[in-house]
């Protein structure tokens, strides 16, 4: 059905960036817009849910060739609704946080701060609601310029040195991004997404390889090694940022564009005849592995978590890669679960770092003793993406588990067991020593959390933790339309 909400959903926060800069001399009308728009801009997404959820999609055309041919053109399924809703609502509690965060430490330049945060927001949506690779290039491109002043923050040498690194390397690799978009226009006759894929049954296999690949080089957001450098350089811009760029737009864009090469550009049956596949669940495995032992070696809390996501992203490309149904709908719904889970610890590391100005794991004993709330709230973050049962992160790895069976790819299954391992491994001994080590001398045991502004967006994002697995059935339902829709 024909319908202007995706236009209106991406243009919400562009119109709030105007008027973040009008209002920039009175600070408290100017979060406000902020939060106005995350919460117009989540109920805008939330006005298609009973439209996709009854098998239908939305679309808009934006820019046409010729009224023929769309260029920038919005199209909303199943896939793209599940990360447009994810993203938008956490885009609203980040938003909160973020006023506590930047005004606990006095940042400099807050009107710039939430003028990219919502350009970011507005990119990250034309992402999830692109219909063609045109549309979804262009927006891709628009989140890299628009985070780079946001991880350039603070301006020190040491942040323009990495937020250098960061702009520069996904711009360059996604020069890849846009050469494959071209290949599969010349190869197919169109840039629009299909539910079997876009190129004919006589398409010459070894172009396609080398289509695929230079996608998988040229969406790099997606952290798959060793295309993953920018993701710890980017950990110099303040918490809030690291939050957005973990859980709400930049990596969980990368997983998303690889997601839709997989599924409606290639599609399922070319995928498995070119065993595309299987080759690309061995790297996502690889770089599951390697950044678990990275995140072992690192006492920096951000640094760890950094590593942690590099991991993580990949369990939703061995998801996908499976192209079974359980590990498709694996893939799918751990967008969800692991925002939920990673917003949540990096919220709690700029609590802890507001409360404490601590950044180190070693830094950590005994410190839920100061702050039971946020202690708490990460533990169960940590604890959902080991696996734990009761939270959501376990629907993902019990999913992950059945596809890689359904496959019959047993080495997938090891693969899930070690990492599994691994994670407990650098996770557990931060929640012990927090619970159950005894303060560093001097310091005591005097209840200081991080303001209510703060503590109460980490403490929603936990319970969300626990509410995806006692009612995932929104994240399933869509998993199940999309899975549905590609098989």
């Amino acid at each position: 059905m024909e319908s202007i909400t995706p236009l209106l959903t991406v243009a919400v926060s562009i119109v709030a960036a105007v008027l973040i800069v009008a209002t920039r001399r009175w600070p408290d009308i100017r979060e406000g817009v902020s939060v106005m728009a995350g919460i117009v801009k989540f109920g805008l997404v939330l006005t298609m849910v009973p439209t996709v959820l009854d098998g239908k999609t939305i679309q808009y055309t934006l820019v046409a060739i010729a009224s023929e041919v769309p260029v920038v053109a919005f199209r909303v399924d199943a896939l793209g609704l599940l990360f447009a809703a994810t993203a938008s609502f956490l885009w609203i509690l980040t938003t909160f946080y973020s006023i506590g965060y930047m005004r606990s430490l006095n940042e400099h330049a807050q009107t710039r701060y939430y003028f990219c945060f919502a350009l970011t927001m507005s990119a990250t949506m034309g992402v999830a609601f692109s219909s063609n690779l045109v549309t979804l290039y262009l927006f891709y491109e628009l989140i890299s310029f628009a985070t780079y002043p946001l991880v350039a923050h603070k301006e020190t040498d040491e942040a323009f040195d990495k937020g250098n690194k960061y702009v520069f390397y996904l711009l360059m690799t996604s020069k890849g991004l846009l050469l494959a978009t071209f290949l599969s226009y010349a190869l197919s006759g169109t840039f629009e997404f299909k539910p079997s894929g876009m190129f004919r049954p006589d398409t010459d296999r070894t172009l396609l390889t080398l289509t695929y690949f230079l996608f998988l080089i040229g969406i790099a957001k997606a952290a798959i090694m060793p295309f993953h450098a920018w993701l710890p350089a980017a950990m110099v811009a303040p918490t809030p940022v690291s939050a957005l760029l973990h859980a709400v737009a930049v990596v969980n864009t990368g997983i998303f564009c690889i997601l839709r090469i997989m599924f409606h550009v290639f599609g399922v049956e070319l995928m498995r005849e070119l065993n595309l596949g299987v080759i690309t669940a061995v790297i996502a495995s690889i770089t599951i592995i390697i950044a678990s032992l990275y995140a072992l070696t690192r006492d920096n809390l951000k640094a760890l978590l950094a590593y942690s996501t590099i991991g993580q992203l990949s369990y939703m490309v061995l998801g996908g890669a499976l192209l079974t149904p359980a590990g498709m709908a694996a893939g799918i719904i751990h967008i969800a679960n692991h925002a939920l889970g990673k917003i949540t610890l990096f919220l709690c590391a700029g609590s802890i770092y507001v409360a404490s100005h601590k950044t180190k794991v070693s830094e950590l004993n005994g410190i839920a003793k100061r702050m039971p709330y946020t202690m708490t709230a990460f533990a169960l973050g940590a604890l959902s993406l080991i696996g734990f049962p009761l939270l959501g992160g376990f629907i993902s790895k019990w999913y992950l588990t059945l596809g890689s069976v359904e496959a019959g790819q047993y080495s997938f299954v090891a693969v899930l067991i070690t990492s599994t391992i691994l994670n407990a491994c650098y996770f557990v001994p931060i929640v012990y020593a927090a619970f159950f080590r005894e303060l560093p001398p001097g310091e005591k045991p005097i209840r200081q959390e991080a303001p209510t502004v703060m503590v109460v967006p980490l403490a929603l994002t936990a319970a969300g933790i626990l509410v995806s697995f006692f009612a995932p059935e929104m994240f399933l339902d869509l998993a199940k339309l999309i899975v549905g829709d590609v098989k």
